[in-house]
Order: structure tokens, then sequence, then C-alpha cells
């Protein structure tokens, strides 16, 4: 469906990538977090921990941009649909 010129679905599906990536990337840092604590590198594997927790934020501000784009949606005024 588009709204005011945007297609909110491929603004959703877009949005469900950029989670992807983060998601993986949280990944990679808790990973880390955990091989560096391992190794004795007890402050870096503290830090990579702080990261995969800021990775958890992004990712629920996502959700929330998600949420906000339905009501978003709802509430704009002005639309056009146009036959192709």
């Amino acid at each position: 469906m588009c709204t005011n010129g945007v297609n909110t679905g491929q603004l959703e599906m877009m949005i469900d990538q950029i989670d992807d990536h983060i998601k993986l990337e949280r990944r990679h840092a808790h990973d880390l977090g955990h091989l560096a604590s391992d190794a004795g590198f007890t402050t870096v594997g503290e830090k990579l921990h702080d990261v995969m927790h800021l990775l958890d934020e992004v990712r629920a501000a996502l959700d929330e941009a998600k949420d906000a784009m339905e009501d978003d949606a709802t509430e704009a005024v002005g639309f056009t649909v146009a036959r192709v």
C-alpha cells in the first residue's frame, strides 16, 4: 500500500533488512566479547558486551519505528491512488 508516495510494504521490508544486519552484528559482538574475556581481555570483553546491549536498543527502536509507521499511515492525510 502506498501512503503519501511511500510504499509502506517496502519501507517495512527495508526496516526488517536493517534489523537483520544489526542482529548479525550483535551476534559478532557477543562472540567477540566472550573470546576477549576468555583470553584475559576483561575490559575489551565488557566493552563488547556493552556494544551488544546498545545494539539490542537499536533493534527495539527499529520495532518501534515499524509500529509508528502503521500509526502514521493510518493518520496520513491526502493520499492518492494511481492506476498504472
